[in-house]
């Protein structure tokens, strides 16, 4: 019975120390694991220009994004393996481009998880996710070379691009169906 109690005691101690460490963390700008937060980092907003790119996919081979040349609508998606949201979030976005692929709606989607291309493509392949998936490059200092570009403050963060090359949607985290569907029968201009 004693033993039992200092068990009990004991993870509950443990408890406390981890949830402490935690709000710490969040107190000064750090992830519990260390990692700094993008703090004041603004995404993107609507009316700017795309910033084309070119990265390679899950297989290696290049792919150039061109904003501008594309017409049609376009949702880019920055995403990690390691984000639970991103991961829910793909079966949404695979239905929606297969309903509007054929209206000339395409889902190009940057993973920002540095060399795990071989984890990427199996996740892609068990969910059966057809649309492009990339892989963003860290730069000489270190960063994600496109997620700069576009400045994303974390994951998931979605952009809808219209024919013009022009950015007519930015969410930051989860997005519903309906408000989804709806940026893109705007930026198809339906």
């Amino acid at each position: 019975m004693r033993k039992r109690t200092f068990t009990i005691l004991g993870l509950a101690m443990a408890l406390l120390l981890a949830f402490n460490v935690a709000a710490l963390a969040q107190d000064e700008g750090m992830t519990p694991l260390d990692i700094p937060t993008i703090g004041d980092m603004e995404a993107l907003q609507p009316g700017e220009k795309a910033p084309s790119f070119t990265l390679k996919d899950t297989s290696g081979n290049p792919y150039t994004f061109s904003p501008e040349e594309r017409g049609g609508a376009c949702l880019l998606v920055f995403w990690s393996i390691f984000c639970e949201p991103c991961r829910d979030e793909m079966p949404l976005i695979q239905s929606l481009y297969e309903r509007y692929k054929e209206k000339g709606f395409d889902v190009i989607t940057v993973a920002l998880d540095g060399d795990l291309a071989n984890n990427i493509a199996q996740f892609a392949k068990q969910s059966k996710l057809t649309f492009k998936i990339l892989l963003d490059e860290l730069g000489d200092d270190d960063s994600l070379i496109v997620a700069e570009d576009y400045m994303v403050p974390g994951t998931p963060t979605l952009y809808m691009i219209n024919g013009k090359g022009e950015i007519t949607f930015v969410r930051v985290g989860r997005v519903s169906e309906e408000v989804l569907t709806g940026e893109i029968e705007k930026a198809l201009g339906n």
